[in-house]
């Protein structure tokens, strides 16, 4: 039996609700790095990287290539990176509410 789409959106995202894959993630939005460049950038061990790339890779979100002894991961598809895009503007927008809701409660904390 097929898995019904909303399933296999809700596995994707599951994916994705790491927030070390979600820097992974961020930092190849601008190209291709090899891990040493992601281990640079996260302040993580070299073993639960690989096991949060190994993660990505799995599902498909990322791929990895071989130059010489150095692996270099990159997103699989645009997509992804416009994914990233989406989520940061609606969680901007998402706070800005906050904010503008915050500053009414503060302004009727007065009264």
């Amino acid at each position: 039996m097929p898995v019904p789409l909303y399933q296999a959106k809700a596995d994707f995202f599951r994916t994705l609700g790491h927030p070390v894959r979600i820097r992974v993630l961020e930092l190849l939005h601008d190209g291709p790095l090899p891990v040493r460049d992601l281990l640079n950038e996260i302040d993580i061990e070299a073993s639960s990287l690989s096991q949060q790339l190994s993660v990505l890779r799995r599902a498909g979100i990322v791929t990895a290539s071989r130059e010489g002894v150095t692996v270099v991961y990159e997103l699989a598809t645009s997509e992804v990176a416009e994914l990233l895009v989406a989520a940061r503007q609606i969680l901007t927008r998402l706070l800005a509410g906050q904010g503008e809701l915050l500053a009414e409660l503060r302004a009727q904390g007065t009264r």
